[in-house]
C-alpha cells in the first residue's frame, strides 16, 4: 500500500528516511538497524553489530544497557529527545527480532515467490510435498491438513491398492484442452492420498515390500490375499491391525470391525500357504496372479463412528474420514470462536475463545494446599492447545472433563517465554443436541427477505466452509441480519442467528462472492 501510494509513509525521525527509503519506511533488514543506530546515535559499525546481536538474542540485560547508550547517543549526536529516542529504539527492537541480513532476505524472498507460484498453480502437488516433508511431525501435519481442507483439497485415507510410501497426489477426472481444435485432454490431481509409511506401527520396509508386490503381481483382492503374498516376516498381526484401523482395506467394502476380527484367520491361512510353498507343493499356475480370495466373514458389531475416528487419529495423527467437531459445525460457527492455530498471533495476556474436543486430561493437585486441578489438551481442526484448568474453574466442570467431550473455552494466554501457555477462565460443554446437524460437503443457498440474509446449509456442510462464509460476510458490513438455517439429515431444521457482529449489506457483490456455495 505504501509503494502504491495508498498509505502515507511516516518516519519517526527525518534521518530514518535515508535508511528506510528503499523499503517505504518499513525496517526489514538487519543492515537498516545498524545504519539507524550509526546515523541517529553515533554508533560505530562494530557497536551497531553488537546492538543487532543483543536484539536478535533478546538478551534483556544487554538490551537495557544498549537502550541507555542509544538514548544518550541520540541526545549527544542529533539532540533527539529521550521520549523520541525511546520510541525509535522500540522500533529497532521490534524489527530486529525477525529481520535478516539483506542477502539472506533476498534468498528467502526468492523461495517465497517460488513456493507461492507452486501453491497457486500446483496446489495439490505442493501440499502433498509439504505433508511428505513433515511426515513424522504430527503437529505440523494437523496444521497442513487443515490448510488442505481450507483449499478444498480432500485428504484420502490410506489404501494398500492406491497409496505410495508418502503422501501422493491422486488424479481426478479428465479435462478437455481449451486449445482451439485440440482433441487432447489432461488429468489433474484433485486430492491427496495418505502414504502407507506414515501409518504408525507398519514400518517403511514392510510397506515398500507391499508396494513392490502390488506393482509386480497386481492389486490385492482381500485381507487373506495380502497376507499370503507377503513374507510372513513382513505381514504380522500388529501391522495388519494398524492397516485395518487406518482404513487401508476399506476398498473391500467390509466393516473395519469385521476385517479386524478376521486377522488371525487370514494370517493362519497365509501361513499354511507359505508352508505348502516351502514343502514344494506349488500349484501348476503358481506364477499367475491368484484368483480373488476372500477372508471368512464374521458377525461382529460395527465400530461406532467415534471409535473409528479415534483409531484414525491414533495411527495417522489426524482424522481422515471425519472429525468429532464436524457434528458441532453450526454451533461453533454461530459462536464466532477463534481457531487454535490463530492464537499465536495474539499478544501476551490476551484473552481468547475457542471450541474443541478434549483429547487428553491429566488430573493433578497443587503442592501447597492439595487442591485438585487439571491440565487438558483441546483440539480443533487447526491444532492442539494445552490448557491449565485451576481449581476455581475445575470444581465447576470436573465431571465433564473427559476425552471426546466437545467444549467451549474462554481463556488467557501466557507468551512470556515464546511458548504458548493458556489458562482456562471459563469452560462449558457444547450442547449434545447440536451434534449430527452437519457432517461433510456443502451446498449453500442464499436468499434475502425483508433486509435479512438467509443462508441455508445442507446436512453436508463442514466447519471449514462455514469459516470461509463468515470471512466473506465480514467484508460487507451493514445492518441486515444474517440467519443460518441448517437442514438435518432427518429433515429437521436448526435456525441460528449469526449475531450483531455479522450484520451485512446484501450487495450483488456479496452474493457473487458466495456464488460457489449456491445450490444448483
Amino acid at each position: 500500500k505504501r509503494k502504491k501510494g495508498l498509505t502515507k509513509i511516516n518516519y519517526e525521525h527525518p534521518l530514518l528516511e535515508e535508511v528506510c527509503a528503499d523499503t517505504y519506511g518499513v525496517m526489514i533488514y538487519q543492515e537498516q538497524v545498524m545504519a539507524a543506530a550509526s546515523k541517529l546515535a553515533g554508533y560505530s559499525l562494530g557497536q551497531a553489530d553488537l546492538l543487532r546481536r543483543a536484539m536478535g538474542k533478546k538478551d534483556r540485560q544487554k538490551m537495557a544497557k544498549e537502550r541507555a547508550n542509544f538514548i544518550q547517543g541520540c541526545k549527544g549526536t542529533n539532540k533527539i529527545a529521550e521520549k523520541k529516542a525511546n520510541a525509535i529504539f522500540d522500533l529497532l527492537e521490534k524489527f530486529a527480532g525477525y529481520g535478516f541480513n539483506k542477502s539472506h532476505s533476498a534468498a528467502y524472498g526468492l523461495i517465497s515467490y517460488q513456493t507461492a507460484y507452486l501453491k497457486a498453480n500446483y496446489p495439490v502437488e505442493f501440499m502433498a510435498g509439504l505433508l511428505s516433508n513433515e511426515i513424522d511431525n504430527t503437529e505440523k501435519i494437523s496444521v497442513f491438513v487443515g490448510e488442505c481442507k481450507r483449499m478444498g483439497i480432500p485428504i484420502l485415507p490410506p489404501d494398500v491398492n492406491r497409496s505410495g510410501l508418502k503422501f501422493t497426489p491422486e488424479s481426478g477426472t479428465s479435462v478437455q484442452s481449451a486449445e482451439p481444435g485440440s482433441a487432447s485432454s489432461e488429468t489433474y490431481a484433485t486430492s491427496i492420498r495418505y502414504g502407507l509409511a506414515a501409518i504408525k506401527n507398519v514400518g517403511q520396509a514392510a510397506m515398500e515390500a507391499a508396494i513392490r508386490e502390488r506393482e509386480h503381481m497386481g492389486e490385492f483382492t482381500s485381507l487373506e490375499d495380502f497376507c499370503r503374498r507377503l513374507d510372513s516376516r513382513v505381514a504380522n498381526r500388529k501391522m495388519l491391525e494398524s492397516l485395518v484401523k487406518a482404513g487401508a482395506f476399506d476398498f473391500l467394502e467390509r466393516e473395519r470391525a469385521e476385517l479386524f476380527a478376521c486377522i488371525d484367520e487370514s494370517l493362519a491361512a497365509a501361513s499354511a500357504s507359505h508352508r505348502d510353498r516351502a514343502c514344494g507343493q506349488v500349484a501348476l499356475f503358481a506364477d499367475m496372479p491368484a484368483p480373488a480370495s476372500k477372508s471368512a466373514s464374521r458377525q461382529v458389531p460395527a465400530w461406532t463412528r467415534h471409535d473409528a475416528m479415534s483409531y484414525e487419529k491414533e495411527l495417522l495423527g489426524f482424522y481422515v474420514t471425519g472429525h468429532p467437531l464436524d457434528a458441532y459445525a453450526a454451533v461453533i460457527a454461530a459462536g464466532n470462536y477463534q481457531t487454535i492455530a490463530s492464537l499465536g498471533e495474539l499478544a501476551d495476556r490476551a484473552t481468547f475463545r475457542i471450541a474443541g474436543a478434549i483429547v487428553q486430561v491429566d488430573r493433578k493437585f497443587t503442592k501447597k494446599e492439595g487442591k485438585p486441578f487439571a491440565v487438558i489438551f483441546v483440539e480443533d481442526l487447526t491444532g492442539t492447545l494445552e490448557l491449565v484448568v485451576w481449581n476455581d474453574v475445575y470444581a465447576k466442570i470436573s465431571d465433564a472433563l473427559v476425552p471426546g467431550k466437545v467444549i467451549a473455552v474462554r481463556g488467557g494466554l501466557d507468551k512470556r517465554d515464546e511458548a504458548i501457555r493458556a489458562t482456562a477462565q471459563k469452560v462449558k460443554v457444547l450442547p449434545a443436541d447440536a451434534a449430527n446437524s452437519l457432517t461433510s460437503g456443502s451446498p449453500i443457498a442464499i436468499d434475502s427477505n425483508g433486509g435479512a440474509v438467509i443462508l441455508r446449509f445442507c446436512p453436508s456442510a463442514t466447519s471449514a466452509e462455514l469459516r470461509d462464509v463468515r470471512q466473506i460476510l465480514a467484508t460487507s458490513p451493514g445492518s441486515a441480519i444474517v440467519q443460518l438455517i441448517f437442514e438435518r439429515a432427518n429433515g429437521e431444521v436448526l435456525r441460528v442467528d449469526a449475531g450483531a457482529e455479522l450484520r451485512v449489506q446484501p450487495t450483488p457483490e456479496l452474493k457473487q462472492r458466495l456464488a460457489r456455495w449456491l445450490a444448483a
